[in-house]
């Protein structure tokens, strides 16, 4: 391990002008990263250089470090910044005080004070080395003196790399273990064993799959194998931590490639079980194509139609939309393959899976409710719909409409472009006739055309289980026919309340 190099990063400036610097990076020629990361510093430096001051004129030091140098060398550096420092919590809550607009001590059993200026979210951790006993699921805290044993126990070399701040004329950067060579050449590797980092947190195991969906690197065949070997570790981790970690990796730009090292790995039999059960399940559509492979696929077209981003409930439905499929797997006559009612068992197990991953409750109801509807469509494939179908199909989504749109076109994976072609046209008549509809009668507000305090005052009752029950027939005639009008549903009620309602009661 080595002392300070100013490797990666140039000299700055002293005077961090924008004129300045651009004549400081053009005295020398400086890589594509290099001139990336001096941009992120300057842009961050009067927060960043303030309180390194402050630690400094206290007698401590401070640095940059993690996944903030790392995102420097990116040139995608957020607002949110990680330090490392020698003071202890205490004391960097002192030096915050009177500086910081605001802090928090959420994570200060672990070492971590929040703090908030100039509208950066800043986190300074005291120097750690941590380590999981190995039937607990939180890490022994103990704080380290020196800034060499701290990037040893970070988890991924790319993110072992420090800037010293307030950043002198010479950049102070630390690069113990090749973690700059690592970030270009696009590869994960640990500072220390593979085995030893995982060992410590085996969530590091997740966050290996995560890092490669989000930045596309390659995993280091050592790393590869000792999630291999110690998938069954991850099982100490919370729901809460592993939850945190699959939503960053579903949410990224290429989470199929972290889905599939879950896979390879073993290590989704411990998240996701589900999925590596989708593998060699033949699908019904062609012989050929196996549920898993169809999955990825479904997942790939889903975020092609997200019209503003990451949408989480929408990746989670199109890769889970299948679950279902390995329990209802059936052999028909003559050799075809049939899944009846894999939607209804899928949803059970979608709501089962996501609770237990501590997801929240409206994520786990509109996942489970996109996966339950996502074969309603192909009824109208098959022949046209009424237009109480269409009604039917627009308030069984409600609001979650745009999704199931979403959804179900790309739910069509079949290389028969004759077929996709005529799913493709159906599924835009559908659309059309729900827009048509739409402007006729509001459909995202239907309604049955009496409301419950009507109901009462017509029939005499009072508040009760019957108002509720004239409620739903009342509202299956408006899906059924459109808006009645107030006094043809009036005369319905009435006709309805003398056949099962007993009005003595």
């Amino acid at each position: 391990m080595g002392g300070p190099r100013a490797i990666g990063l140039p000299p700055v400036p002293a005077d961090r002008s924008a004129s300045t610097a651009s004549r400081a990076t053009s005295s020398a020629p400086l890589s594509e990263s290099q001139r990336r990361a001096v941009a992120e510093l300057l842009r961050i430096a009067p927060v960043a250089d303030d309180l390194g001051r402050r630690f400094e004129a206290a007698g401590h030091q401070l640095f940059l470090v993690g996944g903030s140098v790392r995102d420097a060398f990116l040139g995608r550096l957020g607002a949110d910044l990680d330090f490392t420092t020698d003071a202890r919590p205490d004391r960097v809550l002192e030096l915050a005080r009177g500086w910081a607009e605001s802090v928090w001590e959420t994570g200060i059993a672990f070492g971590t004070v929040g703090l908030a200026k100039s509208g950066y979210r800043l986190e300074v951790t005291t120097f750690r080395s941590d380590a999981y006993d190995r039937s607990s699921r939180k890490p022994d805290v103990t704080y380290g003196d020196t800034l060499a044993g701290d990037l040893e126990r970070r988890d991924f070399t790319v993110n072992a790399m420090a800037v010293r701040v307030p950043v002198t004329g010479t950049a102070e950067f630390e690069d113990p273990f090749g973690g700059l060579a690592d970030l270009a050449a696009g590869r994960l590797r640990t500072p220390g064993p593979a085995t030893r980092s995982f060992d410590d947190d085996p969530l590091r195991m997740l966050r290996a799959a995560r890092f490669r969906a989000q930045l596309g690197f390659d995993v280091a065949p050592d790393v590869v194998a000792a999630i291999r070997g110690m998938a069954d570790r991850l099982d100490i981790v919370s729901a809460e931590r592993v939850r945190e970690e699959l939503t960053k990796l579903v949410c990224a730009p290429h989470p199929r490639e972290g889905l599939e090292l879950l896979v390879d790995t073993g290590l989704a039999d411990h998240v996701l079980p589900e999925l590596p059960k989708l593998r060699l399940e033949i699908d019904e559509h062609a012989h050929h194509k196996d549920v898993y492979a169809h999955t990825l696929q479904v997942l790939d077209q889903a975020i092609a139609l997200e019209p503003e981003g990451p949408d989480l409930v929408l990746r989670l439905a199109a890769l889970l939309h299948d679950i279902g499929k390995p329990a209802t797997r059936k052999v028909e006559a003559g050799g075809k393959v049939s899944f009846h009612h894999h939607e209804s068992v899928g949803a059970r197990m979608v709501r089962a899976r996501l609770a237990a991953l501590r997801y929240p409750k409206d994520v786990v109801d509109d996942v489970a409710h996109l996966v339950e509807l996502h074969l309603r469509f192909h009824g109208y494939a098959d022949g046209e719909w009424t237009d109480s179908a269409v009604r039917r199909y627009v308030h069984a989504a409600g609001e979650l409409l745009p999704r199931l749109h979403r959804l179900v076109r790309s739910d069509c994976t079949t290389r028969n472009r004759r077929k996709a072609a005529a799913l493709a046209a159906a599924y835009d008549d559908l659309e059309r006739r729900i827009a048509v509809l739409a402007a006729e009668e509001d459909l995202k507000r239907i309604r049955p055309d009496l409301d419950g305090n009507e109901i009462m005052a017509i029939l005499g009752i009072p508040p009760g289980p019957a108002v509720g029950k004239a409620y739903r027939h009342l509202l299956d005639l408006r899906i059924e026919h459109g808006p009645l009008g107030h006094e043809l549903a009036a005369d319905e009620l009435r006709r309805w309340a003398a056949q099962h309602l007993d009005m003595r009661d």
